[in-house]
């Protein structure tokens, strides 16, 4: 569908706005940045700010509602016979490859991260957004699967998959930022996400079984 002009601006605006307050929040720390120090640096009310952002925190996880939805997208757009584990393991080394944002693994996450890390308030929103990623898609998965509501499978397979994606970008994200260079993170972050996808895949079954007791 055309954009309208209307639609145009006030996309721009938006933009504009959010591009200001990252760059402002990189610099001096989210908790030290007022929104109406944020409104003026671009030239607009402190009220426009809030009519684009419902809160502070909005300024920062602006692609927040594409955030949510991307698990969801994966799910939607796997191959005919892909199984759920085997799409997010083809969509994580995609992004390990294409160093996309999707997963944090972009240049520049770990300034990110920092950010994030040095604000409680940050901290709690990421929290939130990790939480409506893992319920959205379960709920993509129990409607698309035609699971009971009494059908816990949707949202242990959720949590699972999410969680091994996080716990492998957590790991990429503290050698980043312990200054390592990613030609030397991504060839072990691609050998440790394809080991736990074959766990996903296969089940953990003997894993972590004890040494049989030695008889002799």
């Amino acid at each position: 569908m055309h954009e309208g002009l209307r639609e145009r601006k006030k996309r721009e605006t938006r933009q504009r706005i959010s591009d200001i307050a990252t760059g402002l929040f990189i610099a001096r720390g989210f908790d030290n940045v007022t929104v109406a120090e944020i409104a003026q640096a671009a030239d607009v009310s402190v009220n426009t700010v809030f009519n684009y952002f419902g809160t502070k925190e909005d300024l920062f996880a602006d692609r927040q509602e594409l955030a949510v939805d991307l698990p969801q997208r994966v799910l939607r757009e796997r191959a005919p016979g892909e199984g759920v584990v085997r799409a997010f393991r083809r969509d994580y080394l995609d992004a390990i490859d294409t160093r996309d944002w999707r997963y944090g693994l972009n240049e520049g996450s770990d300034v990110f991260t920092g950010v994030v890390n040095a604000s409680p308030a940050l901290v709690a929103r990421l929290r939130e957004i990790a939480v409506a990623r893992e319920e959205g898609l379960a709920r993509a998965l129990a409607g698309e699967l035609g699971a009971g509501p009494g059908d816990l499978t949707p949202g242990i397979a959720a949590a699972q998959i999410l969680a091994t994606t996080r716990i492998l970008s957590d790991h990429a994200l503290a050698r980043m930022l312990a200054g390592e260079p990613w030609e030397r993170i991504a060839p072990s972050l691609r050998e440790q996400a394809e080991r736990a996808f074959d766990l996903l895949e296969s089940g953990l079954g003997d894993y972590g079984a004890r040494p049989a007791a030695d008889d002799g």
